[in-house]
């Protein structure tokens, strides 16, 4: 299991969320994939603006957040993970935390879901009286599937040896202001040069943030107290 590393310093995002969540759906919820769902289902909701509020059965299977979350093994295949997904949906349907209104037309059926708020209420009795139309989102074909990146301290462990202790904050600091794409590409540099020390991957790190990356320029200057990621 990768430890995490800390919330980082400055503005971060927050989510807003009900205290009844705390106060009563997790005394009742005993399902992990129940809990985890609807934690991201609050997460979406509120990044949005404008009424009604909602995600689709098919977006949330296009979302890879999503299915890393439902995922319990490694080797668990999209389909599993989406027919997981379907499942929890269901039992949070089932137990009226979330709320469901199917809609079909010529191109096929698509499943809206709202959270089970007066908000949402009201837009499920507007659907289902017609006097509300919601939006037809697409659909992804093939879900992604995110994948837990090593953090520093395993790269510099599995590359270059037992980590000292004295390199620890200067790792940390590594990987708070540089992309982590940058930094195993600098090990996997350091690797094949065989030159397995962090002075050397530093001084690659150092040198991308100044002068870019790549001989055509396709990478960006990286710039301290920015989040920048190749993408």
């Amino acid at each position: 299991m990768i430890p995490f590393v800390g919330f980082p310093a400055g503005k971060t995002g927050v989510t807003p969320v009900p205290n009844l969540f705390f106060t009563r759906l997790l005394v009742d919820l005993r399902d992990a994939d129940e809990i985890k769902l609807l934690c991201l289902m609050f997460y979406y909701l509120n990044r949005q603006k404008g009424y009604p509020r909602y995600m689709t059965v098919a977006e949330l299977e296009g979302e890879g957040t999503v299915l890393s979350a439902l995922m319990q093994h490694d080797d668990d295949t999209a389909e599993a993970l989406v027919e997981r997904l379907h499942s929890t949906v269901e039992r949070l349907v089932a137990r009226r935390i979330l709320l469901s209104v199917s809609v079909a037309d010529e191109s096929g059926e698509t499943i809206y879901l709202l959270a089970n708020t007066e908000q949402g209420r009201e837009a499920l009795r507007q659907v289902t009286a017609g006097d509300l139309v919601l939006e037809r989102r697409g659909t992804v074909s093939e879900p992604h599937i995110e994948t837990p990146r090593p953090n520093i301290f395993e790269l510099y462990e599995q590359n270059i040896g037992l980590l000292q202790p004295l390199l620890s904050e200067a790792l940390l600091e590594a990987e708070r202001d540089y992309p982590a794409q940058w930094i195993e590409d600098a090990f996997r540099i350091a690797v094949e040069n065989n030159a397995r020390n962090w002075r050397y991957i530093e001084a690659i790190l150092r040198r991308w943030e100044i002068e870019g990356r790549g001989p055509e320029g396709q990478d960006r200057p990286h710039h301290r107290g920015r989040s920048l990621r190749p993408k």
